[in-house]
């Protein structure tokens, strides 16, 4: 019995880790031609959102992920790649508000608010890319942030249904803590879309 019992539990934990790959890779996989580095072949979206994340780190000091997607952002702006900007975060209290500090360092590097867009409900990258056609209706759009979270955050939006795709800014050479939580994200999105939803 203790046998049996032991031999179930390795079986769960091999196809729950086959299970961990499979969603790794295929949101790669499906987002590989869709993810772009460089400007010059990047196509034209009327509309690119920059996925929130906090201004500051935990211990003090400026959050290199939050700098490059303001960068990116700008940049993909004055290139004309993009003619509008949403900013989609979190807004979890009075003195936390992602979309709020994306649109201030936005309006430092010269873009007018009249070219950005806020959306506080951006809770997580699922709520994110599916407010962008709910609330302003915007099926085909480009997604801003780091290649790992573009590449999850475009496999949201084409089982959604929509025409995305992504410029990726800057990165972090290694972040161990980052790419575990990404790693943990990828089986949630599974979890979020074809199951729960």
């Amino acid at each position: 019995m203790l046998l049996c019992s032991i031999k179930i539990k390795r079986i769960f934990l091999i196809g729950l880790f086959c299970f961990s790959i499979i969603c790794n890779f295929s949101i790669s996989f499906f987002a590989y031609k869709k993810n772009y580095n460089g400007i010059k072949n990047i196509p034209y979206n009327t509309f690119g959102v920059v996925l929130g994340t906090s201004k500051y780190l935990p211990g003090g000091g400026i959050n290199a992920y939050f700098k490059y997607r303001i960068d990116a952002a700008s940049y993909l702006f004055y290139n004309k790649k993009i003619q509008y900007i949403i900013v989609s975060g979190d807004n979890r209290s009075k003195n936390y508000n992602e979309p709020k500090m994306m649109k201030k360092e936005l309006i430092k590097k010269g873009i007018s608010p009249n070219f950005i867009h806020e959306d506080f409900y951006g809770v997580n990258t699922i709520y994110s890319i599916s407010r962008v056609y709910k609330i302003f209706h915007q099926k085909k759009f480009t997604i801003i942030s780091q290649k790992f979270h573009n590449e999850r955050a475009i496999f949201i939006g084409n089982c959604l249904g929509l025409d995305v795709i992504g410029f990726n800014a800057k990165s972090l050479s290694f972040d161990s803590k980052i790419q575990f939580r990404e790693f943990l994200s990828r089986i949630k999105v599974f979890w979020d879309i074809f199951i729960s939803r």
